[in-house]
Protein backbone atom coordinates (compact mmCIF):
# COMPACT_ATOMS: atom_id res chain seq x y z
CA UNK A 1 0.00 0.00 0.00
CA UNK A 2 1.24 3.47 -0.71
CA UNK A 3 1.80 5.85 2.13
CA UNK A 4 -1.21 8.13 2.08
CA UNK A 5 -0.43 10.94 4.47
CA UNK A 6 -4.07 11.78 5.19
CA UNK A 7 -4.28 8.46 7.09
CA UNK A 8 -1.09 9.01 9.10
CA UNK A 9 -1.46 10.47 12.57
CA UNK A 10 1.63 12.23 13.92
CA UNK A 11 0.99 11.24 17.53
CA UNK A 12 4.39 12.44 18.85
CA UNK A 13 3.25 16.05 18.58
CA UNK A 14 -0.04 15.39 20.37
CA UNK A 15 -0.44 16.27 24.02
CA UNK A 16 -1.68 13.55 26.37
CA UNK A 17 -5.47 13.42 26.35
CA UNK A 18 -8.29 12.97 23.88
CA UNK A 19 -8.01 13.93 20.21
CA UNK A 20 -10.75 13.51 17.58
CA UNK A 21 -10.17 12.83 13.88
CA UNK A 22 -12.86 12.50 11.22
CA UNK A 23 -12.53 10.78 7.86
CA UNK A 24 -14.86 10.51 4.87
CA UNK A 25 -14.06 7.40 2.88
CA UNK A 26 -15.31 6.88 -0.68
CA UNK A 27 -14.61 4.57 -3.63
CA UNK A 28 -11.15 6.08 -4.31
CA UNK A 29 -9.91 4.79 -0.95
CA UNK A 30 -10.51 1.15 -1.96
CA UNK A 31 -8.67 1.32 -5.31
CA UNK A 32 -5.38 0.24 -3.71
CA UNK A 33 -7.04 -2.76 -2.06
CA UNK A 34 -8.36 -4.25 -5.30
CA UNK A 35 -11.85 -5.43 -6.22
CA UNK A 36 -14.40 -5.30 -3.40
CA UNK A 37 -17.73 -7.08 -2.84
CA UNK A 38 -19.51 -3.73 -2.57
CA UNK A 39 -19.78 -0.42 -4.41
CA UNK A 40 -20.74 3.21 -3.81
CA UNK A 41 -19.25 3.23 -0.33
CA UNK A 42 -19.55 6.45 1.62
CA UNK A 43 -18.18 5.84 5.10
CA UNK A 44 -17.90 8.43 7.82
CA UNK A 45 -15.34 7.48 10.44
CA UNK A 46 -14.89 9.25 13.74
CA UNK A 47 -11.68 8.31 15.49
CA UNK A 48 -11.26 9.22 19.14
CA UNK A 49 -7.60 8.83 20.11
CA UNK A 50 -6.72 8.98 23.77
CA UNK A 51 -2.99 9.44 24.18
CA UNK A 52 -1.45 8.19 27.41
CA UNK A 53 2.12 7.53 28.50
CA UNK A 54 3.30 4.37 26.73
CA UNK A 55 0.02 3.58 24.97
CA UNK A 56 -2.93 5.00 23.03
CA UNK A 57 -6.58 3.99 22.98
CA UNK A 58 -8.30 4.31 19.61
CA UNK A 59 -12.07 4.15 19.20
CA UNK A 60 -13.39 4.00 15.63
CA UNK A 61 -17.08 4.82 15.03
CA UNK A 62 -18.08 3.70 11.53
CA UNK A 63 -21.18 5.06 9.81
CA UNK A 64 -22.35 5.59 6.27
CA UNK A 65 -23.72 3.43 3.48
CA UNK A 66 -22.70 0.94 0.85
CA UNK A 67 -24.31 -0.94 -2.06
CA UNK A 68 -24.10 -4.75 -1.97
CA UNK A 69 -25.70 -7.55 -3.97
CA UNK A 70 -28.60 -9.57 -2.59
CA UNK A 71 -27.40 -13.04 -1.63
CA UNK A 72 -30.59 -14.57 -3.07
CA UNK A 73 -31.39 -12.73 -6.30
CA UNK A 74 -28.42 -10.48 -7.11
CA UNK A 75 -30.31 -7.16 -6.89
CA UNK A 76 -28.37 -4.18 -5.58
CA UNK A 77 -29.22 -3.35 -1.96
CA UNK A 78 -28.37 -0.12 -0.19
CA UNK A 79 -27.05 -1.05 3.31
CA UNK A 80 -26.25 1.18 6.25
CA UNK A 81 -22.86 0.92 7.94
CA UNK A 82 -22.74 1.15 11.70
CA UNK A 83 -20.22 -0.30 14.12
CA UNK A 84 -17.61 0.53 16.74
CA UNK A 85 -14.08 -0.81 17.07
CA UNK A 86 -11.48 -0.31 19.78
CA UNK A 87 -7.74 -0.78 19.52
CA UNK A 88 -5.03 -0.27 22.09
CA UNK A 89 -1.65 0.70 20.64
CA UNK A 90 1.28 0.02 22.95
CA UNK A 91 4.85 1.23 22.48
CA UNK A 92 7.63 -1.30 22.94
CA UNK A 93 11.21 -1.99 21.92
CA UNK A 94 10.37 -5.14 19.91
CA UNK A 95 6.98 -4.62 18.22
CA UNK A 96 7.32 -7.43 15.65
CA UNK A 97 7.83 -10.09 18.33
CA UNK A 98 5.09 -8.67 20.53
CA UNK A 99 2.57 -8.52 17.64
CA UNK A 100 3.33 -12.16 16.78
CA UNK A 101 2.84 -13.28 20.38
CA UNK A 102 -0.24 -11.16 21.14
CA UNK A 103 -3.45 -13.18 21.11
CA UNK A 104 -5.82 -10.24 21.50
CA UNK A 105 -6.53 -8.74 18.04
CA UNK A 106 -7.45 -5.43 19.66
CA UNK A 107 -3.92 -4.81 20.93
CA UNK A 108 -1.23 -3.64 18.53
CA UNK A 109 2.42 -2.82 19.24
CA UNK A 110 4.60 -0.17 17.63
CA UNK A 111 8.22 0.80 18.14
CA UNK A 112 9.08 3.46 20.70
CA UNK A 113 10.87 5.30 17.89
CA UNK A 114 7.72 5.59 15.74
CA UNK A 115 6.28 9.03 15.24
CA UNK A 116 3.28 8.28 13.01
CA UNK A 117 0.40 5.87 13.26
CA UNK A 118 -0.82 4.61 9.86
CA UNK A 119 -4.54 3.79 10.15
CA UNK A 120 -5.59 3.15 6.51
CA UNK A 121 -5.51 -0.65 6.89
CA UNK A 122 -7.62 -0.45 10.04
CA UNK A 123 -10.14 1.78 8.25
CA UNK A 124 -10.32 -0.73 5.40
CA UNK A 125 -10.83 -3.63 7.80
CA UNK A 126 -13.42 -1.87 9.95
CA UNK A 127 -15.50 -0.73 6.98
CA UNK A 128 -15.56 -4.29 5.66
CA UNK A 129 -16.52 -5.64 9.08
CA UNK A 130 -19.35 -3.09 9.31
CA UNK A 131 -21.12 -4.53 6.25
CA UNK A 132 -23.83 -7.00 7.31
CA UNK A 133 -22.88 -10.65 6.74
CA UNK A 134 -26.22 -11.54 5.14
CA UNK A 135 -27.66 -9.29 2.47
CA UNK A 136 -31.20 -10.10 1.34
CA UNK A 137 -33.80 -7.81 -0.21
CA UNK A 138 -36.45 -6.80 2.28
CA UNK A 139 -40.21 -7.17 2.05
CA UNK A 140 -42.94 -4.72 1.05
CA UNK A 141 -45.86 -3.68 3.27
CA UNK A 142 -47.79 -6.87 2.41
CA UNK A 143 -44.85 -9.11 3.36
CA UNK A 144 -43.96 -9.94 -0.24
CA UNK A 145 -40.26 -10.28 -1.02
CA UNK A 146 -38.64 -7.44 -2.97
CA UNK A 147 -36.25 -9.93 -4.62
CA UNK A 148 -36.19 -10.23 -8.40
CA UNK A 149 -39.25 -12.38 -9.21
CA UNK A 150 -37.69 -13.98 -12.29
CA UNK A 151 -34.70 -15.15 -10.26
CA UNK A 152 -36.95 -16.50 -7.49
CA UNK A 153 -39.00 -18.45 -10.09
CA UNK A 154 -35.82 -19.89 -11.59
CA UNK A 155 -34.53 -20.89 -8.13
CA UNK A 156 -37.85 -22.59 -7.34
CA UNK A 157 -37.74 -24.42 -10.68
CA UNK A 158 -34.18 -25.57 -10.05
CA UNK A 159 -35.15 -26.75 -6.56
CA UNK A 160 -38.04 -28.88 -7.91
CA UNK A 161 -35.76 -30.30 -10.62
CA UNK A 162 -33.34 -31.42 -7.93
CA UNK A 163 -36.17 -33.07 -5.97
CA UNK A 164 -37.43 -34.88 -9.08
CA UNK A 165 -34.01 -36.04 -10.23
CA UNK A 166 -33.47 -39.80 -10.00
CA UNK A 167 -30.27 -39.82 -8.04
CA UNK A 168 -29.00 -43.41 -8.22
CA UNK A 169 -26.05 -42.67 -5.94
CA UNK A 170 -28.33 -42.45 -2.90
CA UNK A 171 -30.89 -45.08 -3.97
CA UNK A 172 -29.30 -47.94 -2.02
CA UNK A 173 -29.10 -45.98 1.23
CA UNK A 174 -32.86 -46.21 1.89
CA UNK A 175 -32.50 -49.77 3.19
CA UNK A 176 -30.24 -48.50 6.03
CA UNK A 177 -32.70 -45.82 7.14
CA UNK A 178 -34.51 -47.84 9.80
CA UNK A 179 -31.68 -50.06 11.05
CA UNK A 180 -31.36 -48.09 14.30
CA UNK A 181 -34.99 -48.90 15.22
CA UNK A 182 -34.53 -52.68 14.93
Amino acid sequence: MSNRREFDIAFVGLKPGIHVFEYRIDEKFFAEYGQQDFSNCIANIKLVLEKNTGFMQLKFDVGGSVDVLCDRCGNTIHQQLWDEFNIIVKMTDNPETMNEQEEDPDIYYISRGESHLHIADWLFEFINLSIPMQNICGEDEQGKSLCNEEVLKKLAQMNTNIDKADNTIWKGLDKFKNLDNQ
